[in-house]
């Protein structure tokens, strides 16, 4: 098996292609949860290319199972409240910030955009007080 440093590598550079095929073939920011959003909202005609995007990192995530007998998914520790709580923040998160990681982390500060820089910098903080409370604080 690969190193994880490779692995890292391997998928973030996959990550950047996959945000330069976007914007070169489509034209569009790869923001994953504006994505998301719309695949349920759009009625532009504009649906079926984002219902694949969505469908292609569910299928992506899954190879790794897929080709390996050994694979065991990582399983948070973290009870199941936690996880919709947090899921739910990250969804109120991305609708205040007018984006996401991909969209503002990747492909905006790619672009120099300052607001991206703002955002990706606020996150990024709040993350980081988060889990020293979290693990501090709270001992969790």
């Amino acid at each position: 098996m690969a190193h994880p440093f490779v692995l890292a590598l391997i998928g973030g550079g996959l990550v950047g292609l996959a945000a330069v095929l976007m914007m070169g073939l489509n034209g569009r920011i790869a923001g994953v949860s504006g994505i998301l959003s719309s695949a349920f909202t759009d009625t532009s005609g504009d649906r079926l290319w984002r219902i694949l995007f969505i469908l292609g990192i569910a299928i992506g995530g899954a190879i790794p199972a897929l080709l390996s007998d050994s694979f065991i998914p990582p399983v948070p520790d973290s009870s199941t409240v936690l996880v919709i709580i947090g899921g739910l923040a990250v969804g109120i998160g991305t609708g205040l910030g007018s984006g996401c990681t991909s969209g503002h982390g990747i492909c905006g500060i790619s672009r120099l955009s300052a607001r991206s820089m703002v955002a990706t910098g606020t996150f990024m903080a709040a993350g980081f007080v988060c889990v020293y409370f979290l693990k501090h604080i709270f001992g969790a």
